[in-house]
């Protein structure tokens, strides 16, 4: 036999019918709102790692920016670099000519000691000076390099067998160098000998007793003998008033 509700019994009955709907509802809402929350921290680690990429592009263009900045400065550097180089070409090639047209006009008028050697070496700068593929630096350090040789013939003594140009045929004689003060020359017979008289631009002969003493001198300068004092005639230097 089933019993009859009463009006209390049915009121108590819908009143926690309502409050586990009004729960499940809840259930249901709290779980929409942890979905949102879920759906929010994941767009606010999106945004949160977007801008620290975005702060990291940053960074990069601004050192990409300095970058650009430094290498147009250097090309600028360079730029001026190249015009200055070409400038001082444009300088120096001139001076380059003038010291070789000097060190000509030196040689044709110093004593006439190795005179193939020398002019040789001329006509090698000279030729040098239209070459495109020699360097301005090159073309400075063989012309440093001549303009050093020559100044060290003012202090070596040397011995050596040449041509002596005069009248008649061309003799081979023994030629001494004694630094620019005096140039010699002994036949190889050793009966003819002379030295150069740059006032006069020709050779003076020699007596007996000077060939004797040039031709000791020779040994000297060829390592043959032991130094020694030598009598020979010098030059005097020319006192201009």
């Amino acid at each position: 036999m089933f019993s009859a509700q009463t009006p209390a019994q049915r009121a108590v009955d819908q009143a926690l019918q309502e409050q586990l709907s009004a729960q499940q509802q809840g259930a249901q809402v709290q779980k929409r709102i942890d979905k949102l929350d879920d759906q929010t921290q994941a767009m606010f680690d999106e945004y949160r790692n977007g801008a620290v990429r975005l702060e990291d592009l940053s960074a990069y263009v601004a050192q990409m920016e300095r970058l650009v900045d430094d290498q147009k400065a250097e090309m600028h550097r360079k730029e001026t670099q190249m015009r200055d180089i070409v400038e001082m070409q444009q300088q120096i090639v001139p001076f380059l000519q003038r010291m070789i047209d000097v060190l000509d006009e030196f040689v044709s008028l110093d004593s006439p000691f190795l005179p193939e050697e020398r002019l040789q070496r001329l006509q090698q700068l000279k030729q040098m000076m239209h070459r495109s593929d020699v360097s301005v630096t090159e073309k400075y350090r063989r012309i440093m390099e001549a303009y050093r040789v020559e100044a060290e013939y003012g202090h070596t003594l040397e011995s050596y067998q040449g041509a002596l140009n005069g009248e008649g045929e061309p003799r081979s004689v023994e030629f001494l160098r004694l630094g620019r003060v005096g140039l010699y020359y002994l036949t190889l017979k050793g009966d003819e000998g002379g030295f150069w008289m740059p006032s006069e631009q020709k050779w003076l002969a020699l007596d007996a007793a000077q060939r004797d003493s040039l031709e000791q001198a020779i040994r000297v300068a060829k390592k043959q003998t032991p130094p020694d004092l030598l009598m020979l005639p010098v030059v005097a230097p020319e006192v201009k008033p």
